[in-house]
């Protein structure tokens, strides 16, 4: 039982963040959780105005149906009310409930390495290279990036010349020495607005693997 605050703290020491984001919020192993903790647990929106924990940014909201006629506070935060069909009511920040975390599915190693020696890598101890497909996967993956000690972190974007295209290795088999005729892949930057660049793939980054 924590406050909001001390919840979203003990979230991203131990896990990632509190709860966030449609996805999430409709899956049936939280709807499991959440109905053996009971007494309306905590997940990540809070009022400023609402905004996700994690900084995603859905804009799905599940309000019960006397949202409209609440007055607010600045220190209020979301709670899902399981006897009101999971509907969401607002709660002050201070109240202490039940919560839930839940744990990125992306990693940051801190080692320098190729990209190929990065790819590699990932695919023996996790599952590949992290594979950005929308602004919510970018978010998060920055977020790891602002942690590297390398200006750049290795992504799973690799260019082939002989055919001019980008593309997301994805746990496909790669033939590098066949398809590649100019060691380009991509990184991301891991300070100012996080762009992706093209590396000359033989330069020794930190990379970002992801888990499934």
């Amino acid at each position: 039982m924590k406050t909001w605050q001390e919840a979203q703290r003990y979230c991203r020491e131990n896990h990632t963040d509190l709860i966030s984001g449609l996805k999430q919020l409709q899956d049936e192993e939280l709807k499991n959780v959440t109905n053996s903790v009971g007494n309306e647990p905590y997940f990540g929106l809070f009022r400023d105005t609402w905004r996700w924990s994690d900084g995603s940014s859905f804009s799905f909201r599940h309000w019960n149906n006397n949202h409209n006629n609440q007055q607010y506070n600045s220190d209020q935060c979301a709670a899902s009310a399981f006897n009101d069909e999971g509907r969401w009511k607002t709660d002050s920040c201070d109240q202490k409930k039940p919560f839930v975390c839940y744990s990125e599915k992306v990693i940051l190693i801190k080692e320098n390495k190729t990209w190929e020696d990065a790819l590699y890598y990932c695919r023996d101890h996790y599952h590949d290279l992290v594979t950005i497909t929308n602004q919510d996967e970018q978010r998060r993956v920055q977020e790891k990036a602002k942690n590297a000690l390398t200006p750049f972190v290795w992504v799973g974007l690799r260019y082939i010349c002989l055919k001019e295209i980008w593309f997301w290795v994805c746990k496909e088999s790669l033939n590098l020495e066949r398809q590649n005729d100019c060691n380009i892949s991509g990184a991301m930057e891991t300070r100012g607005e996080h762009r992706w660049f093209q590396r000359n793939d033989t330069e020794e980054l930190n990379f970002i693997c992801s888990k499934d």
